[in-house]
């Protein structure tokens, strides 16, 4: 007997790390019908290959458009030529955004030093979304002008690659995040550098791999109960 596997599993079942050709649309879509079981910070880094999104989506969809002419055009306008994308969020409803925000919560979990950035708004549920770059030192709930709190709105958080992402987690941003965000760990994210050049010597090595599980360089689950 012949068991068919689908082109999306390999044959231990995971899903691979191979980009994919999803459409944003349809994976917020998707994420959007399942948002009342989806805890906020397991949105957090959905760009993110080797992040838990994998469970969730397609990561490679979202960083295709993190990538994209539109974005990177519209991030340049803000920070100049040199550009490290750090952290994206997927929100299933701009209003939860506006509450963030209202909360004076973005920027504080900002591992970058000296802090700096831009903040791209991108209303995902339309065919053809145009990104809204704004500077992280104007955001405020006023920049979610014209857009329907019920609509997902997709935020990617933008540094300049003359600043220094701190990858210490006693840094207060990363201590702030651990405490207030408890499934969110910013130390140990991966970065892109979307364009010019890393002035701050940045790591952007870290981050580029799945955990390995805890009982991996030692005793299994089923030896540790044993002993």
């Amino acid at each position: 007997m012949t068991v068919a596997i689908p082109d999306h599993l390999d044959l231990a079942g995971r899903v691979p790390l191979t980009p994919a050709r999803l459409p944003v649309r349809e994976a917020v879509a998707r994420i959007v019908g399942r948002k009342a079981a989806i805890r906020q910070e397991r949105l957090s880094g959905i760009h993110n290959p080797w992040g838990h999104g994998i469970a969730l989506t397609d990561p490679w969809a979202f960083l295709e458009l993190c990538e994209s002419d539109l974005v990177v055009e519209a991030a340049r306008n803000v920070l100049g030529a040199d550009i490290i994308l750090w952290d994206s969020e997927l929100f299933t409803e701009a209003g939860r955004y506006r509450a963030f925000l209202d909360a004076r919560r973005e920027g504080r979990y900002w591992p970058v030093a000296p802090l700096a950035g831009a903040v791209l708004l991108v209303p995902v549920a339309g065919e053809d979304p145009v990104p809204r770059a704004v500077p992280l030192a104007a955001m405020g709930s006023e920049a979610l002008c014209g857009l329907e709190d019920a609509e997902p709105l997709y935020v990617i958080r933008l540094m300049p690659a003359t600043s220094r992402f701190v990858r210490d987690p006693a840094h207060p941003a990363n201590r702030a995040c651990m405490e207030e965000q408890v499934l969110v760990n910013y130390s140990n994210r991966p970065l892109w550098l979307l364009s010019g050049a890393d002035r701050a010597d940045n790591d952007l090595v870290s981050g580029f791999a799945s955990a390995v599980p805890v009982w991996a360089s030692g005793a299994t689950p089923a030896e540790r109960e044993e002993t």
